[in-house]
């Protein structure tokens, strides 16, 4: 793989750590990585993948994924994280029965406990 490919490829945490090292060891280099990261556009793409991130959020946070340029495969991971949105809550719903219930159930017995303790001390 060429060098300049493999540059390319680096994920943004090495591209930062790349950059703070060159800030260390020799601050024009640091500033070089920094010069190249702005003049490439990567912070740009780096700062549009947050704001997609960000107006993501809610609801329906998956959905803020870009096309991949299969019209087929993007349908079915629309729908699939729908389905799994939809499951989410259902789930979310379940669970806030089954705490209804649970409470409930402690409640109807604390009551029961507090009238024979009552009944008993009365008698």
């Amino acid at each position: 793989m060429p060098t300049a490919a493999m540059l390319d490829d680096m994920p943004k945490g090495a591209w930062i750590a790349l950059m703070v090292v060159g800030f260390v060891l020799f601050w024009p280099v640091g500033l070089g990585i920094l010069a190249y990261l702005i003049w490439s556009g990567k912070m740009h793409a780096w700062k549009r993948d947050r704001s997609e991130w960000r107006s993501g959020c809610g609801s329906s946070r998956y959905r803020s994924h870009r096309s991949t340029g299969n019209s087929a495969f993007d349908t079915y991971r629309d729908e699939t994280l729908k389905r799994m949105e939809e499951e989410q809550k259902a789930f979310g719903d379940f669970v806030d029965r089954l705490r209804r219930a649970k409470d409930q159930a402690e409640f109807d017995q604390f009551m029961t406990e507090r009238r024979a303790a009552a009944a008993s001390s009365v008698n």
